[in-house]
């Protein structure tokens, strides 16, 4: 018999290693990018895409191994998510309208700007609430899109409460991040930026757009991808369970103000 320094490791005695989750979001400025997504789908490995200011209409059903599995109607600069068919189920979703800005009910760019769905990730034996985000433009104020991601984060725990969620898109908050964090804090959810600025229109006119915000999901990091023909850069987030196999329990947050 060998002695004990000297036996092998047995497979249960290894760590587990966290299962991976990679969402990528790209705002398409007007569908201009649409022809980008299948490229940015296989070179990024993404398990879920969200897209902001599509063309729901001119939608590919399939793109580089991810299947539409829904997105807005009404919207002149619609919102879609693309998933992983061999690993996600959807269980659930949901579209919704938020306040409006004056830009929204004069030019009606976009009544819906959420759309979140439920997923059961077969892989990691898990749920996850995955969601795309496009607030109001830059004309309204700060505290107008305080309000829609409030609102926002309430229609994603209405969805499943107690799942693991990640929402994604275009905030359109690229300055005084520091009150909105510990707002979105305050709600048990959590804010992660990318590591370079995600909009690039004007050379003096940059910032981080596109973000991320979570709860009941471990962030690794948010990486700004390569920039195509959009004013935005895509971004990934790397994101795992905190607690695989199970939803976890996550804080509900309270009724967004009016």
């Amino acid at each position: 018999m060998a002695a004990p320094d000297q036996q092998s490791t047995t497979a249960t005695d290894e760590p587990v290693q966290p299962t991976s989750l990679r969402v990528v979001s790209y705002n398409l400025r007007e569908h201009t990018a649409n022809s980008e997504l299948a490229a940015l789908a296989e070179s990024s490995e993404a398990d879920v895409l969200c897209v902001q200011e599509c063309d729901s209409n001119d939608l590919a059903p399939s793109i580089g191994g991810l299947s539409l599995a829904a997105s807005t109607r009404t919207n002149r600069l619609g919102l879609a998510i693309y998933k992983r068919d061999d690993r996600f189920e959807v269980q659930d979703f949901s579209i919704h309208s938020l306040q409006k800005s004056l830009h929204d009910r004069v030019l009606a760019p976009a009544h819906e700007r959420l759309i979140a769905m439920h997923l059961r990730d077969t892989e990691a034996d898990a749920e996850v609430v995955v969601a795309s985000f496009h607030a109001s433009p830059l004309t309204a104020t700060n505290s107008l899109r305080r309000k829609q991601i409030e609102a926002a984060h309430q229609f994603l725990r209405d969805l499943a409460k107690d799942v693991p969620a990640v929402m994604v898109g275009d905030f359109n908050y690229p300055w005084f991040q520091t009150n909105l964090r510990r707002k979105i804090e305050q709600h048990g959810f959590a804010l992660s930026l990318s590591d370079q600025p995600t909009y690039l229109r004007y050379r003096k006119f940059t910032g981080h757009f596109d973000f991320a915000t979570s709860v009941g999901l471990h962030i690794a990091g948010v990486e700004t991808l390569p920039a195509g023909i959009s004013d935005h850069r895509p971004i990934l987030v790397r994101a795992h369970y905190e607690h695989p196999g199970e939803t976890g329990t996550v804080v509900t947050i309270e009724s967004p103000a009016a």
